[in-house]
C-alpha cells in the first residue's frame, strides 16, 4: 500500500491504473463500494488502483465558513480507504489554484499525466474543474479524447442511497446507530486530550475531556455509550467501553460545549496530550439539569449501569 501527499510523488514510472476520485468524507458504505469495485477491476486488468482524496474540504477552500461538519479526519479518511484493497491512496492539497482549473486540464494533469488512467470509477453525482462544470458525462467524453473509460456508480449499499449530508444530518439528531449503519462502523470523533474543571474526578467519574478537531461533526448533546481508543507508545492499542458526555455542564452552569469520555472502572489513566477517539454506539439519554450534584451522580451511576450492559463490560 502506498500513500503519497501530492501528486508530485508519484513515480514517474507509475503504469496504467483503475483510479477513483472523490472527497469521500465518513468514508460510508456507499463509497467502500465504489473503492472496492476499483480495486477489483485493477485485479480483473492486471492494473494497480488508486485512489485521489483531497484535503483540506474543497467547501473549506471556494466557500470559507459554509463547508459541512466532518465525519473523518484526514488521517482517519486515509486509514479507512487503505482498508478497501487499493494499491495507493494520493492526497491532493486542494488549493483555490486548483479549483480554477478547468475540467479538460483537470482530467489532463491529474489522472492522465500522473496515474495514467486506464479506468475511472466516481460517485455519479461526482464534478469537478472550474465552479464544478464537470460531471460523469463530460468525464466520459474526456475520456475518449485521453484514452480511458469512466462510470458513474450510484452510492448505495443493500439498496439504500448514501450520502455524507444524510449521515451528518442523523448525528446533528443524536441517532448515533443510524448513522453507523450508513458509516458501517460507529461514528469517531478524535482529539487531544486537554485539562477541563476536573470535575469529574471529584465526582467518582474521572474524564477525559478532548479538543475535537476543527470542523468535527459531533453528535447532538447527551449521553453516549462507546469506545475509547488509543494507539499511542504509552497505551498501545487501548480499547476501552466508555460513558460519553456531550453538552455545557448545565448543572454547574457552563457554558462550553465539551466532549468528556469515561472509561469505565479506569481510574489509573493518564491521558493528558494524549491523541484519542470516541467511537459512538447508543445514545442513552439527553443532556439534562440536575436540581444537585448528589442526583446528578446517582444519574451517572444508573447511565454507568446501563453502559456497562450495553457494552459487555
Amino acid at each position: 500500500m502506498r500513500r503519497w501527499h501530492g501528486l508530485g510523488e508519484v513515480p514517474a514510472d507509475w503504469g496504467r491504473s483503475v483510479v477513483t476520485i472523490g472527497v469521500f468524507d465518513g468514508v460510508h458504505r456507499g463509497h467502500q463500494r465504489i473503492v472496492r469495485a476499483a480495486a477489483e477491476q485493477a485485479r480483473e486488468r492486471g492494473l494497480r488502483s488508486v485512489v485521489i482524496t483531497f484535503d483540506p474540504h474543497p467547501d473549506e477552500v471556494v466557500r470559507p465558513g459554509t463547508h459541512p461538519p466532518l465525519l473523518t479526519s484526514a488521517r482517519r479518511r486515509i486509514e479507512l480507504l487503505e482498508g478497501l484493497g487499493t494499491d495507493a491512496v494520493v492526497v491532493v492539497p486542494f488549493t483555490l489554484e486548483l479549483s480554477k482549473v478547468p475540467p479538460d486540464e483537470f482530467v489532463q494533469s491529474v489522472l492522465v499525466d500522473r496515474l495514467h488512467a486506464a479506468h475511472v470509477i466516481v460517485g455519479e453525482d461526482f464534478r469537478f474543474g472550474h465552479r464544478a462544470k464537470g460531471d460523469v458525462a463530460l468525464l466520459t467524453e474526456l475520456g475518449d479524447k485521453y484514452d480511458f473509460t469512466a462510470v458513474g456508480m450510484p452510492l448505495v449499499a443493500n439498496g439504500d442511497t448514501i450520502s455524507s449530508t444524510y449521515i451528518r444530518a442523523r448525528l446533528e439528531a443524536g441517532e448515533v446507530e443510524e448513522a453507523a449503519n450508513a458509516l458501517g462502523r460507529p461514528h469517531r470523533v478524535e482529539g487531544v486530550v486537554v485539562r477541563g474543571h476536573q470535575r469529574g474526578r471529584a465526582l467518582g467519574f474521572p474524564t477525559a475531556n478532548l479538543e475535537s478537531l476543527p470542523h468535527t461533526a459531533i453528535p447532538a448533546d447527551g449521553v453516549y455509550a462507546g469506545r475509547l481508543v488509543c494507539d499511542s507508545d504509552r497505551y498501545p492499542g487501548f480499547d476501552w467501553p466508555t460513558a460519553i458526555s456531550i453538552g455545557t455542564n448545565p448543572t454547574f452552569e457552563g457554558e462550553e460545549r465539551t466532549v468528556e469520555a469515561y472509561a469505565l472502572d479506569r481510574d489509573d489513566l493518564d491521558l493528558y496530550g494524549e491523541h484519542m477517539a470516541v467511537d459512538f454506539q447508543v445514545r442513552i439519554r439527553d443532556t439534562l439539569k440536575f436540581d444537585s450534584v448528589e442526583a446528578l451522580v446517582e444519574q451517572m451511576h444508573r447511565d454507568v449501569e446501563r453502559i456497562r450492559r450495553i457494552t459487555g463490560s
